[in-house]
């Protein structure tokens, strides 16, 4: 069995694509993913740098 790998969404995505990944990646909705992420970000901004550098370290597809 081949191993999953975490690439940013082509075809489901909203900004670069990264919350649409990982909720493939994690076989989530991408909405629960981008509401979660928005509750993160709101805690103190944080999610918004995570976002940032999620959207540079997580290859294309």
């Amino acid at each position: 069995m081949e191993p999953k790998k975490l690439y940013k969404s082509s075809r489901n995505k909203m900004l670069c694509g990264v919350c649409a990944g990982i909720a493939d990646y994690i076989n989530l909705d991408a909405t629960v993913v981008r509401l979660l992420w928005v509750l993160f970000g709101l805690c103190g901004g944080a999610g918004i740098i995570a976002y940032i550098i999620a959207a540079v370290i997580i290859p294309n597809n």
